[in-house]
């Protein structure tokens, strides 16, 4: 019989009190327990970036976390980015009108890639776009469009301030 412990994690601003076995993943813990398969799994293995999540407000592969570690943590999922689906995040919005997704396995953990980004960095160039994608994994669009939608996301976030 494996033991559990108790948890209390606040996830996209509603609290969460569960029991969690030590070896449960951060990303079993959201999709599993929580429902919210916003977070894809991929590698897990931390390397292809599609379960990135904000622990904090910092990016992070929920894959190479356990549950455990985020007791009394924030956590943002892409689900809770946006208000509703009218009233999407300004990445959320500038990846729909600059078509920087396709099949959108990869688009959650890249959002959620960006949102720390671009506030640490209002200004980026290509290049330092290009960098912050390297961690992310996109085997549809050949990034270019992804590049488009982040230099129309940092104006729009300019513009929101």
């Amino acid at each position: 019989m494996t033991q559990s412990f108790p948890v209390t994690i606040t996830v996209n601003e509603k609290i969460y009190r569960r029991e969690v076995e030590p070896r449960l993943l951060l990303s079993d813990f959201l999709r599993h327990e929580l429902g919210l398969t916003g977070t894809h799994v991929g590698c897990e293995h931390g390397v292809c970036g599609a379960c990135t999540i904000l622990f904090d407000g910092e990016s992070m592969r929920s894959c190479l976390i356990f549950a455990i570690q985020a007791d009394g943590h924030n956590i943002t999922t892409v689900e809770g980015l946006a208000k509703d689906k009218d009233n999407l995040h300004p990445v959320q919005q500038s990846f729909w009108e600059a078509h920087g997704l396709q099949c959108g396995f990869c688009t959650p953990g890249i959002l959620m890639t960006l949102i720390p980004f671009l506030k640490q960095n209002p200004n980026p160039t290509e290049d330092e776009i290009r960098h912050a994608l390297s961690g992310n994994l996109c085997r549809c669009t050949g990034y270019q469009h992804i590049v488009d939608a982040v230099k129309l996301a940092s104006e729009k976030m300019k513009a929101v301030k």
